[in-house]
């Protein structure tokens, strides 16, 4: 069996893929710049940056299949340009390798907030929606990332799309700002909330869901990998429920969070500091992230189960690993 490529392997995400596909049989080569996070995965690691297109032909080299799930996902940085540079140039550069090395299916990793989401509902596929709708660098970087992963499928190159939605669940690494949320949960660091939702999924039935958009899924589509709609005060009771931790019970203005958003970013940006409350993340707060997965049902099979587990795995693995101190 050729060896399967994995981007972004010590990341949240690309690590339960990673871990996926070790369980199916597969041979697993990471690309990785820091090997650390590897330990607890018998894969091979090939040392390689998205950046670097000479690193990505050397890592995709007699390998039939590749993930990438590997992005810069960040709300704020002081030079937007390293988003781009990582998620939109990385992506050609990586599937223009893939390409030339005769990979035979790729699967790439976008994200819900590509989807057009319309406020006071929920988003699918089929939404139309444009780069004026992304909020901040990131979302731009992913939605022009996505337009070239299509670019590349709309040439005859067999690249399958998955947007998931917020995964949760335990090695949330950095942590992802949807793990951040849990952790400053946990830290009693949620004094109020806002009017706010997300469509929270198991991170490990969204990577079970990579595995279906290899084996099922149709070139040049989109996937939607979510589960439950739920308001942020919902997700919050949960939390509640699960780790004892008492939830806020006061929600604020949206405006209040706009203008904490204002100066957190600000200080930010004179100190090189990550700031507490990203402007763009507020922004992107001002509509619930609701979405539909019916699309990915219907087709490939997925059928997450409820959060409540995930949420569960994710307080213990914070708690254990020293992210609540």
């Amino acid at each position: 069996m050729k060896p399967t490529l994995v981007t972004g392997a010590t990341g949240f995400l690309g690590w339960h893929v990673a871990r996926k596909l070790l369980e199916r049989g597969h041979s697993v080569r990471a690309l990785v710049r820091d090997v650390k996070r590897l330990k607890e995965l018998d894969v091979e690691a090939v040392t390689g940056d998205l950046r670097d297109a000479a690193s990505l032909e050397r890592a995709v080299a007699g390998c039939g299949l590749v993930f990438h799930v590997a992005a810069d996902y960040r709300l704020w940085v002081r030079d937007s340009s390293e988003l781009y540079r990582s998620n939109v140039d990385g992506t050609r550069n990586l599937l223009s390798a893939a390409r030339s090395a005769g990979v035979e299916r790729v699967v790439y990793t976008s994200t819900v907030g590509c989807i057009g989401i319309p406020k006071g509902s929920q988003g699918d596929e089929e939404q139309p929606v444009s780069l004026n709708d992304m909020v901040g660098a990131y979302k731009r970087s992913k939605f022009q990332a996505e337009q070239v992963a299509l670019e590349f499928a709309g040439s005859g190159f067999p690249v399958v799309i998955v947007n998931p939605t917020a995964p949760v669940g335990d090695h949330d690494f950095k942590p992802t700002p949807t793990g951040r949320i849990i952790v400053d949960f946990l830290r009693d660091a949620m004094p109020a909330y806002l009017d706010t939702g997300l469509n929270l999924v198991d991170v490990r039935d969204t990577a079970e869901g990579h595995l279906l958009a290899w084996e099922k899924g149709r070139p040049g589509e989109r996937y939607i990998l979510g589960c439950q709609n739920l308001t942020l005060q919902q997700i919050f009771e949960k939390l509640e429920r699960i780790s004892g931790c008492k939830a806020p019970r006061v929600q604020i203005p949206y405006f209040v969070a706009y203008l904490a958003g204002m100066a957190s970013t600000g200080w930010a940006n004179v100190s090189g500091r990550e700031p507490r409350a990203p402007l763009d993340g507020v922004k992107m707060a001002s509509k619930k992230m609701f979405a539909s997965h019916a699309k990915a049902a219907r087709e490939l099979g997925f059928s997450p189960g409820p959060v409540d587990k995930a949420l569960g795995r994710a307080v213990e693995w914070f708690r254990e690993n020293g992210y609540c101190q």
